[in-house]
């Protein structure tokens, strides 16, 4: 048994270039034809570029943000949580500062 699948024009060209194409076969509701309609997949995003390496964290900065983590056990109570956490933001701050001064020259 013999059945024609219609197929766009950007699609076959990516076929004859030797590309993979994700998509999916159906029936047109319509005109009862099989169309097969390729995904559009997104290009991948840039990586985010790592400014700092932390004790417990990372400094990263993407295209539109800068971006901290960090993370500590429970188990060392609010107080000793909070001076970890502050002192590790200043040391981030202070390694994006220097990248900035280094990235200026």
């Amino acid at each position: 048994m013999k059945k024609y699948i219609e197929i766009a024009e950007e699609v076959l060209v990516r076929l004859v270039d030797g590309k993979c194409v994700k998509g999916s076969l159906q029936r047109d509701l319509w005109t009862g034809r099989m169309v097969f309609k390729a995904y559009n997949i997104q290009s991948p995003r840039a990586k985010d570029r790592v400014i700092c390496h932390l004790e417990n964290g990372w400094l990263k900065e993407s295209a539109k943000r800068i971006k901290f983590f960090t993370s500590a056990k429970k188990e060392l109570g609010r107080r000793w949580i909070n001076v970890m956490m502050h002192r590790e933001l200043k040391e981030a701050m202070d390694a994006m500062e220097v990248r900035e001064i280094i990235d200026r020259v």
